[in-house]
């Protein structure tokens, strides 16, 4: 083969087709899910079907334009973008100004659109602020005084803006984006373990001293001791799941979701979808986001440069872990968190978000050394060269001979 043609770049094809089909299955359920609430709130039983129709074009035109660009280009962007974001979640705090829902306020009104909540913004503008302040201060992550400590303030400053939005969820999310970055980068194993020991006793007493965090930690342990009361959004996720057997009852034939299932097209939908594609159905969409897991974090693998590795796994992390957050809460693996399973939970911010970070994940993917199967001798030195890196004793060596590629 001719340099020519070697050089020329290619998209991941596979990531993309799994996004489109995650997307496109997610707009069948949140239209199934929300019929029955859409029409009784809104006289129209599409109500929530089109405006996440909507969200999603706006994504999938923000996807598009950023798997096309140089990630690399838009690096210059990302303190502005992580100040701008800040400033959304700040505004967002101001009485009269933020929308508050069910004690918690996140959002603004979009209008016609619905609601903006900045936080799902926040998530994209705070990858990309990470990934390039990690590449900025390589040299630096072994230190605890001139690394960690200012990685650490940072985190501790997004957790806080969050909590006054009482946003949990997107809080656990945040810490997960955050530490694979770090991680990727080059950051020392002894100090994420430090950091995640010290923030799983914050989230420890944040939930023990907010009343309503404390009764889904109790509850948790066997939500069918009061299946009436705090224990029914949990068991009627569970009569769902088991409901729909090993195919399902069928698309549209869900009976959760006629008003005895709470959010049944947001963060329980994953609940709806076990009832009506059974196991089957639910087996599919996992093995659909191990996939993109999978194509993610090899693009996080080959990507040219610190930045890209930093920014791909960040991406990766955040998707898939929020997905395996969704699905465990939904099957009461773990508390409820209120978190929303991505490409498939109604929520215009969150879609249209996600699918933008994906395209810059393409954008890595394609700048990288090669993205498809086929290309396994530079896949293998990608691995090996990652593999045999990042275990060196000073966090300044690993990636050094990725950076010089």
């Amino acid at each position: 083969m001719s340099s020519g043609a070697r050089s020329v770049k290619h998209p991941d094809r596979l990531l993309m087709f799994t996004t489109v089909l995650l997307s496109g299955a997610g707009l069948v359920m949140v239209t199934s899910a929300s019929v029955a609430f859409a029409y009784t709130q809104h006289q129209s039983a599409f109500y929530y079907a089109q405006r996440q129709a909507v969200w999603m074009l706006i994504g999938f035109t923000g996807l598009f334009v950023l798997g096309r660009m140089d990630y690399r280009r838009l690096r210059p962007l990302a303190p502005a973008a992580a100040v701008a974001a800040t400033l959304l979640m700040l505004l967002v705090l101001v009485p009269h100004l933020g929308v508050t829902v069910n004690g918690a306020r996140r959002w603004f009104d979009a209008g016609p659109l619905g609601t903006f909540q900045p936080s799902e913004l926040g998530k994209l503008a705070f990858v990309f602020f990470v990934a390039h302040w990690v590449d900025r201060n390589a040299a630096h992550l072994g230190d605890l005084r001139k690394g960690l400590a200012p990685f650490a303030a940072m985190l501790a400053g997004v957790l806080v803006l969050l909590m006054l939005e009482r946003d949990l969820g997107t809080s656990v999310v945040i810490v997960g984006i955050f530490l694979s970055a770090y991680w990727a980068g080059g950051g020392r194993f002894r100090h994420l373990v430090l950091l995640v020991a010290a923030l799983g006793l914050a989230f420890l007493a944040i939930t023990l001293l907010e009343p309503y965090r404390f009764a889904r930690l109790t509850n948790f342990r066997n939500p069918f001791a009061d299946p009436l009361g705090a224990g029914f959004q949990s068991t009627q996720a569970l009569y769902s799941l088991g409901s729909g057997g090993l195919f399902g009852v069928g698309i549209g034939h869900s009976v959760e979701k006629y008003g005895w299932l709470p959010e049944a097209h947001t963060d329980f939908i994953f609940a709806i979808l076990g009832e009506e594609t059974g196991l089957v159905g639910t087996t599919l969409v996992m093995a659909g986001f191990l996939f993109f897991a999978v194509r993610g974090y090899l693009a996080s693998l080959r990507a040219p440069d610190r930045f890209g590795v930093c920014l791909a796994a960040g991406i990766t992390t955040w998707i898939a872990f929020e997905a395996l957050m969704n699905m465990a809460t939904v099957t009461n693996t773990l508390p409820i968190a209120g978190v929303p399973l991505p490409f498939f939970s109604y929520g215009g911010t969150a879609v249209a978000t996600t699918l933008a970070a994906v395209g810059l994940l393409l954008s890595v993917a394609r700048n990288g050394s090669g993205t498809g199967f086929g290309d396994n001798k530079r896949k293998d030195e990608a691995f090996d060269s990652w593999r045999r890196d990042r275990w060196a004793p000073l966090s300044g060596a690993r990636g050094r001979a990725r950076v010089s590629r």
